[in-house]
């Protein structure tokens, strides 16, 4: 369904030419910048990592180490803050979101388990690790065609 640039629909925000919903009506990169809008990004996978590797961990702590529903509850709150950074990203595509941010989840995953946990990961772990990272950088902000 498509509307004219800059009419709200009755499910949502503006939606703009290019089938985004930008910001106030205006394209991500054409407010901010292609460097503000992937600096954006990538603080947003960041948060993301927080709550959803948080909240993963908070849940296992809560089961598997036995402190308690509170832990589990907590994890759940984080696990659901989770679920909302991913629609502040400026990309509109679900897909790529997802798919990069499986990228992010790996690499986080180990840096959270060397800083609460003491995990020393090997070097397969971090090449691995950064194979991941390279992954979102391709997936992400490679350019792109826009027409």
């Amino acid at each position: 369904m498509s509307t004219p640039a800059g009419r709200t629909t009755a499910r949502g925000p503006p939606v703009l030419p290019s089938g985004s919903t930008g910001l106030a009506g205006v394209a991500p990169r054409a407010r901010y910048g292609a460097g503000m809008t992937v600096a954006r990004s990538v603080l947003l996978f960041v948060v993301a990592a927080l709550f959803e590797i948080g909240g993963a961990w908070l849940v296992w702590q809560g089961w598997r180490e036995h402190r308690g529903l509170w832990w589990i509850a907590l994890g759940f709150v984080a696990l659901g803050a989770y679920g909302f950074v991913a629609t502040f990203q400026p990309d509109p595509n679900f897909g790529r979101i997802l798919a990069a941010y499986g990228g992010v989840f790996v690499a986080g995953s180990l840096a959270w388990g060397m800083v609460v946990d003491r995990f020393r990961p090997d070097r397969f772990d971090v090449v691995g690790a950064l194979i991941c990272l390279a992954g979102v950088a391709v997936i992400m902000y490679a350019p792109r065609a826009t027409g």
